[in-house]
């Protein structure tokens, strides 16, 4: 078969992927292996999206690596003669140093460790994830593509924190993340309605992790997140935006050391946290529990109030665009995040809502409201295509 670029988006006990064709954007096969460390599970679809079954003789999942190797090996089976030319990551955190993506090579992933304490739950999988590519594939060119990379576009104002400047100058200040599904609604944008692109356009990336960006002209001018992955709207598991008090008095009052506040903001927070019960959207809706419902307010609340101080670093909004697992699937959460959003002319239409139309948003609105599913594996193919392979094996 023709070459292909290989995409790996490392978590901490998942591996996503995709394979496209090196020449134009053809997606093959794309998968996901769940439990890495554990009761290792993979499943393939192929481009149309239906599931593929296929045998492998060793199906080992007992760290990154070998999860690499085990998906390598079914990979040659459902794709005879696979030629993986390049490889392209996704990297959460690329520091104030990378504006861009990047061809990696030992100076940069150095570098790139030095960021894992900014972004602790996914850099070290992602760096993870790259060692096991560089392993198996030593001859490919390797692209680290960064969520922050898009954000670096910050007007000062948005990018600074109120402390003295030293710390800025050595990386204290706000990066924003979710930066290649920023790029990819962009992008999109510009394509599907390349009026509203040139506009004032707010992204709501809502799942697990979540966020939201102002974009002008297709660029990024505020982010809710800021200086590491935490900040901003409540998520799965995430808190949010938080007092910077409430940590100093978790080490007074309640004795906790660094790990265990850590611990505490990543994993037990968030949706998790509030409703005792799940951190899973789909979850919380249907179960009718006080707690469920008031976790569900409360991630409605701050996605309305961010969507105002979005707006207002805009100087106003033309649209609005939900992407993301929640944003993508949740018809409620996009109703209740809607009906009390008049005032910036947003009025949802609810058939078009409950079919979950690309518009989502009534003829008379003046705010258009829009539902565009995400695509980051592409961003990173894109990029990978770029800046490994070079122009002539662009999209034909």
């Amino acid at each position: 078969m023709n070459e292909a670029i290989l995409t790996l988006n490392a978590g901490s006990s998942s591996l996503k992927l995709s394979v496209h064709a090196a020449t134009g954007e053809r997606l093959l096969v794309s998968g996901l292996v769940d439990s890495i460390g554990g009761d290792g599970t993979l499943r393939l679809k192929d481009g149309d999206g239906a599931e593929l079954a296929a045998q492998t003789s060793v199906a080992d999942f007992r760290d990154h690596q070998a999860a690499l190797a085990t998906v390598l090996g079914v990979l040659r089976e459902v794709l005879p003669g696979l030629d993986v030319a390049a490889v392209g990551h996704r990297v959460v955190h690329g520091g104030p140093d990378f504006k861009a993506h990047a061809v990696l090579d030992t100076a940069i992933l150095e570098r790139l460790a030095a960021f894992s304490s900014l972004a602790p739950l996914h850099q070290p999988h992602n760096l993870a994830g790259i060692r096991a590519a560089l392993a198996a594939f030593p001859a490919a060119a390797q692209v680290a593509c960064f969520d922050t990379a898009f954000h670096r576009t910050h007007p000062f104002v948005n990018d600074v924190f109120a402390l003295p400047r030293a710390y800025y100058d050595k990386g204290v200040r706000r990066y924003g993340f979710h930066g290649l599904s920023y790029e990819y609604i962009a992008s999109e944008l510009a394509r599907r309605a390349p009026l509203l692109a040139e506009g004032r356009v707010v992204v709501a990336h809502l799942g697990n992790g979540a966020s939201m960006c102002a974009m002008q002209d297709g660029r990024s001018v505020a982010s809710t997140m800021g200086f590491s992955a935490l900040d901003g709207l409540p998520m799965g598991t995430r808190c949010g935006q938080l007092d910077p008090g409430v940590v100093l008095h978790l080490m007074v009052e309640e004795g906790m050391d660094a790990k265990a506040i850590s611990d505490l903001l990543y994993k037990r927070s968030g949706l998790l946290g509030l409703s005792g019960l799940s951190n899973d959207m789909r979850t919380l809706e249907a179960a009718g529990t006080p707690e469920a419902d008031e976790a569900i307010d409360y991630f409605v609340f701050r996605i309305q109030r961010e969507l105002g101080a979005m707006a207002a670093a805009l100087g106003g909004i033309d649209s609005l665009v939900f992407c993301g697992g929640i944003g993508e699937n949740s018809r409620l959460v996009r109703a209740r995040v809607c009906e009390r959003m008049a005032w910036m002319g947003i009025e949802l239409d609810p058939a078009r809502n409950a079919a979950n139309a690309e518009v989502i948003s009534s003829d008379l609105a003046r705010t258009t409201v829009l539902v565009i599913p995400t695509n980051e594996e592409l961003v990173i193919a894109r990029a990978t295509r770029r800046l490994a392979l070079g122009s002539t094996r662009s999209a034909a």
